[in-house]
């Protein structure tokens, strides 16, 4: 099964219009992402539905960020963008009355819901900010102002 990386490529959008003050195209996001623009128009308008974005027609027009950076966690991208399902791991339920069954599904559900809350949790307290200024301080590190190494 191939992961969703659909929270990681539009935090990856996200953080450049953070740095970039002109529209993004779709045609420029998508050639970034390698994938097709009606991809991206798909995927951006829950960010533009939620606020997060804004998209202008025409010559000169594209993406751009709308909100605050610091206001935008990773939990609310997550959920702009479908709130994909966190873990492929799954309960069996071919034979509900099984004991054995119950058992092992009721361990891992109840695992399961402690896993998403603890990483819901850890989404909602990371901000685009944050991740714009994690970002400075590795661009930083590897191309240094004063041009020292």
């Amino acid at each position: 099964m191939r992961p969703d990386s659909r929270l990681s490529r539009m935090l990856h959008v996200l953080l450049h219009m953070v740095r970039r003050p002109e529209p993004m195209t779709s045609d420029a996001i998508a050639a970034m992402l390698r994938t097709n623009p009606v991809v991206v128009r798909r995927t951006m308008a829950g960010l533009r539905e939620a606020g997060y974005v804004r998209s202008e027609r025409g010559h000169g027009g594209g993406w751009t960020l709308a909100s605050d950076p610091a206001a935008i966690t990773l939990l609310d991208v997550h959920r702009a963008v479908g709130g994909p399902t966190l873990f492929a791991i799954g309960n069996e339920s071919d034979n509900p009355q099984c004991l054995v069954e119950q058992t092992v599904n009721g361990a891992l559900a109840e695992t399961l819901r402690e896993a998403e809350a603890l990483l819901l949790g850890r989404l909602g307290a990371v901000t685009l900010a944050a991740l714009a200024h994690d970002f400075d301080a590795r661009w930083s590190a590897c191309f240094p102002a004063d041009g020292s190494d």
